[in-house]
């Protein structure tokens, strides 16, 4: 697609303008409201003062009484424009961009979604801002929880917003806003986020390759219609009677048998969980039920969840779970088990897909359904619209983009191994040598989705300025990125820290490497466990 041409501001006289007083900053704020944009109309630019920002609207998922978000008092001059794009007829997206009136750093960052998006990521533009960007959000083209999808059902063309569409109407008007405001385009153009929008990221880099110069994807949900029909199969083993059903109670012995047959002495998490051959069988019962074992189907269970699905002939159609990391807020209890059955993240996303985006019924019976089945119904109607899965990325590599992938080992909610593949693919598509040239993968050992987890898991995945202290390309991804892309600087090893709490206060308790996949951290023999000094980044045999 070209590129948007950006029509004359009225009353506005470009780079002239740049640095001008208030007076004419919000001139040229207001001015904006005059752009000219296909199929996108601008409702407000207004310029709004330092620490002015209403406190933007909650998500519909957020805590009810959930405090004020203190980021948005800190926020400096910008001017803020809403806008709305009509790609299709049954198309409306906002969008909301955020531009800083001083101290712009010449870039700009587009903001991702989780789940089935449905609400703009304020948060992280109010980060953006504060770090110097100009910056950009949508939620994709409807309003609702991020496991919500029923505004799906009967609007096919809202399936393609959410998609593929939605994320690149936001860059064009994100990136035509800032040239109008500025007098000149951003020098370099980023884009950087996590589950959903690690997927998001992958349909940029593979279907608007010009769009961004640097993409960081973490833990994409790139194989949607693979993924969500493996969560059928899962919820199936897993709910399709009461009695497999395994309550969070005894995930604790679950984790403990695990690092008891595979761990290293005085470890929390497993460094290569391919490397483990737990045998749940271990954690049957033999005699009492109780919160130490697992009845006969529990088990049976559990055995499924960690093999994945498959067709009937063998065929995979999504990875297991990876032993290791079962316990903690953001592991299986919330994705899995959840607080009582049919209660869990995952069974909200195999509801809602299936209910409203692949059999249009409201109220379907998923545990009724014929998993195969459904699973060649998702491709056909979906595959399209969700999967981004084209490893063939030469387009973005000729321009000299730049391509970042993460994801944690103990990922609860999208296997690890699915981008793993997906990494492999790319680089049997473009040579190892080519490859070399624009893509990294780091793999993340004790994480889980996105974030969290017993493993070091902090490594500047969120974006610039959530860590000021730590800012830098050796200790954050999203910096290795843009180091990559404006110096050359390819990242191999990055350090990763997993903070605590001590003597009240939040600290690093311990710091790895997290290596550029195949290297993986190892133990030098000497030094500190504790610390990323001593271990190195090497490829095992």
């Amino acid at each position: 697609m070209k590129r948007i041409a950006i029509a004359v501001l009225v009353c506005v006289t470009g780079a002239a303008a740049a640095h001008g007083q208030p007076a004419k900053s919000a001139a040229r704020c207001a001015g904006l409201s005059n752009l000219a944009l296909p199929h996108t109309a601008i409702s407000k630019a207004e310029l709004i003062e330092a620490g002015k920002l209403p406190p933007p609207s909650a998500p519909p998922d957020a805590p009810a009484n959930a405090p004020p978000d203190p980021v948005f008092s800190k926020l400096p001059a910008m001017c803020r424009v809403t806008a709305e794009a009509h790609p299709s007829a049954d198309s409306a997206i906002p969008i909301e961009v955020w531009l800083p009136v001083e101290g712009w750093n010449g870039k700009f960052l587009g903001v991702g979604n989780g789940g089935f998006a449905g609400s703009i990521g304020y948060h992280r533009l109010a980060v953006n801002l504060l770090s110097g960007y100009a910056t950009a959000g949508t939620d994709t083209g409807h309003q609702a929880s991020g496991i919500d999808a029923a505004w799906a059902l009967g609007h096919p063309e809202k399936i393609a917003d959410f998609g593929w569409r939605g994320i690149h109407e936001l860059t064009l008007t994100g990136e035509a806003l800032t040239r109008a405001f500025y007098g000149r385009p951003a020098a370099h153009r980023y884009f950087a986020s996590c589950s959903d929008g690690g997927r998001e990221a992958l349909m940029e880099a593979q279907r608007f390759p010009a769009d961004y110069d640097g993409i960081l994807a973490g833990a994409p949900a790139y194989q949607w219609t693979h993924l969500v029909s493996g969560g059928l199969f899962a919820v199936q083993a897993f709910e399709g009677k009461p009695e497999s059903y395994i309550p969070e109670a005894k995930l604790p012995a679950i984790s403990r048998a695990v690092l008891a047959q595979c761990g290293k002495r005085g470890e929390t998490f497993l460094d290569d969980p391919r490397q483990c051959r737990f045998d749940p069988s271990v954690m049957l019962c033999h005699g009492a039920d109780s919160d130490r074992c697992l009845t006969a189907p529990q088990l049976a269970a559990l055995k499924a969840l960690y093999a994945g699905a498959r067709k009937k002939d063998g065929t995979r159609i999504e990875y297991g779970l990876m032993p290791g990391a079962e316990l903690g807020d953001g592991g299986w209890k919330t994705w899995i088990t959840g607080p009582a059955p049919q209660k869990s993240a995952s069974w909200g996303f195999v509801t809602g897909y299936f209910d409203d985006m692949v059999y249009g019924q409201a109220s379907l019976e998923v545990l009724t359904l014929d998993p195969e089945a459904a699973y060649d119904r998702a491709v056909g109607r979906t595959g399209h619209d969700l999967d981004a899965t084209d490893p063939d990325l030469s387009a973005l590599a000729s321009r000299g983009g730049k391509l970042i992938l993460y994801h944690g080992w103990n990922d609860p909610a999208i296997p690890a191994l699915g981008t793993l593949d997906y990494y492999n693919s790319v680089v049997d598509k473009a040579g190892e040598n080519g490859a070399a040239a624009f893509v990294r993968l780091f793999m993340v050992p004790g994480m889980q989705h996105c974030a969290g987890g017993p493993g070091a898991t902090d490594f500047g995945q969120g974006g610039p300025g959530e860590n000021p202290a730590r800012n830098v390309p050796d200790e954050s991804i999203y910096r290795a990125l843009e180091d990559w892309v404006e110096n050359g600087t390819a990242p191999e090893r990055v350090i990763a820290r997993h903070a605590g709490e001590q003597d009240g206060k939040r600290k690093a308790m311990f710091s790895r490497p997290i290596c550029a996949y195949p290297a993986a951290a190892e133990y030098s023999g000497t030094g500190d466990r504790n610390s990323a000094a001593s271990y190195v980044c090497a490829t095992r045999k």
